[in-house]
């Protein structure tokens, strides 16, 4: 059974699309990412379904049922926003009370709730202090609080550790994929982040001008892009891009970039549609999956215009003719080679992705 499902949505602001007929369902459990860059309309479609936006078109269900026009209180969700929004004046006891007094719940429900999560969250030390008394990670354990005494199958978390350092983001990423583990509640959590989204996922729907361009788990999404777009916007440093056409002689398949002077044979290369001869295409190649060769015949030598070492790897960047070469490595095979003022290299055909140019969809 779904957990919420978007039938046909659309979001219009006078003749500007926010969203275009978008469907999208989520299983029940399941811990969906809605990934993008600022200006998608992942926030948007969070809103609509959390019944904060209403849609110009389109159809909202939550557990089966259809709550389009429900008010946002009668929707079986909880949210946790960017901001905490915690009640300055209250103390954390009183920011996890409160959504529970207002539904009228039982004094001795609402303390074995806010009990609960305290104890869940390692806050149960802190029900006293004000908000101004407490971290940035702190009150996010409270704002995430507040949604769990609710004790809803649906959650919801709009960009909840934007606001966080590094130390602290990764800190609350274990906690709330943690949570979600326990309590196998629905979640939809949208980040622009593609870190948060790689590691916390079940389930990852990449979006761009209000269209999802590729739903998958986080693994298949790098693996296996669909679009040049989702290829682009997946892993750091991004993919390698070349702008090349399709040759086919005697059986074989070549991408040829005359701009940079390469050439990737395709002959392996599982095709959707039989490729045409002069087809423009795009081919794309991961950083790691350049090969570093010092000296082997066949390398490509290229000028090294950039290295930087992070921790257990290193990146290097190589010039060619028309454009910059992204190179992965090791830590050891880095140290080995920053001082070298050029790389031989093989861009291995058969890990390379198609795109047709046109379209960006790849072949």
């Amino acid at each position: 059974m779904s957990g919420v499902e978007f039938r046909s949505i659309s979001k219009l602001y006078g003749n500007h699309a926010i969203l275009r007929d978008l469907d999208l369902s989520v299983d029940q459990g399941e811990f969906l990412v809605l990934l993008g860059p600022s200006g998608c309309g992942k926030t948007t479609l969070l809103n609509i379904l959390a019944g904060l936006t209403e849609p110009t078109a389109g159809e909202v269900i939550i557990e089966g049922r259809e709550v389009t026009e429900l008010d946002p209180k009668d929707r079986g969700i909880a949210m946790v926003f960017q901001s905490y929004a915690l009640y300055p004046t209250k103390t954390v006891r009183g920011n996890l009370k409160f959504g529970l007094e207002s539904r009228g719940l039982a004094r001795e429900d609402c303390e074995r709730r806010i009990a609960w999560a305290a104890k869940l969250l390692q806050i149960d030390h802190l029900l006293d202090r004000k908000p101004a008394q407490l971290s940035g990670g702190q009150r996010q354990r409270v704002a995430i609080g507040r949604a769990l005494v609710k004790q809803v199958a649906v959650c919801l978390f709009d960009e909840p550790l934007s606001n966080l350092d590094a130390k602290l983001r990764t800190e609350m990423r274990m906690e709330i994929k943690k949570l979600h583990t326990e309590l196998k509640n629905t979640v939809v959590y949208v980040t622009h982040d593609q870190v948060e989204a790689m590691t916390m996922a079940t389930k990852i729907a990449v979006m761009n001008l209000g269209v999802i361009q590729q739903i998958g788990a986080p693994d298949e999404i790098y693996e296996n892009p669909e679009t040049r777009f989702v290829a682009e916007f997946i892993g750091t440093p991004a993919m390698n891009f070349f702008d090349a056409r399709l040759e086919i002689a005697n059986g074989s398949i070549l991408a040829v970039d005359k701009g940079n002077d390469l050439q990737f044979r395709l002959d392996g290369y599982p095709f959707r549609s039989p490729p045409k001869p002069g087809q423009a295409v795009t081919i794309g190649i991961r950083p790691e999956h350049v090969v570093v060769v010092q000296g082997a015949e066949g390398a490509r030598r290229l000028p090294k215009h950039y290295f930087e070492k992070i921790g257990p790897e290193a990146i290097a960047f190589l010039s060619l003719p028309k454009q910059s070469l992204a190179v992965r490595m090791d830590a050891e095979s880095g140290a080995l080679i920053q001082r070298a003022e050029a790389l031989d290299v093989v861009l291995p055909g058969e890990k390379a992705k198609v795109f047709d140019a046109e379209t960006g969809r790849r072949l």
